[in-house]
């Protein structure tokens, strides 16, 4: 197997469209998810705090320890969080139920009446201008 030099890399590049995404390192991809997730644009995946803490214990810039640590702490809070949304979802769905129910148990007034119109007030009649 060769190994390929910058000019080539960039023709197979620019080649083949596409294949960027497929070459692209792991650990470039799950920045690219982590930033996503802060900004709210996509849900926040485990594997990409994951591939990050690894990279970080690799270069030696966390302890293997620490990176464990931070990983559990992560996925409690992850847990937490999956657990509050279902719990919400499950309320809201209940409510609307609740709503739909109501709405067709809900008697409807035989003798109401929309309230009338207001009739035209009659006006004064105008008189008619003179032109000099």
């Amino acid at each position: 197997m060769s190994e390929l030099g910058g000019a080539q890399m960039s023709t197979l590049l620019e080649s083949l469209p596409g294949i960027a995404n497929v070459l692209r390192s792991p650990v470039a991809d799950a920045l690219v998810g982590i930033i996503r997730s802060a900004a709210r644009i996509e849900e926040f995946e485990l594997t990409d705090a994951q591939e990050l803490l690894q990279y970080a214990s690799r270069r030696g810039l966390l302890a293997e320890d620490e990176c464990v640590r931070i990983l559990q702490e992560v996925d409690v809070a992850h847990q937490k969080r999956a657990s509050r949304a279902a719990v919400r979802a499950k309320r809201t769905k209940a409510k609307s139920t609740a709503r739909k129910k109501a709405k067709k148990a809900a008697p409807k007034k035989a003798g109401a009446k929309k309230p009338s119109a207001r009739k035209p007030v009659k006006s004064k009649p105008r008189k008619a201008i003179r032109k000099k």
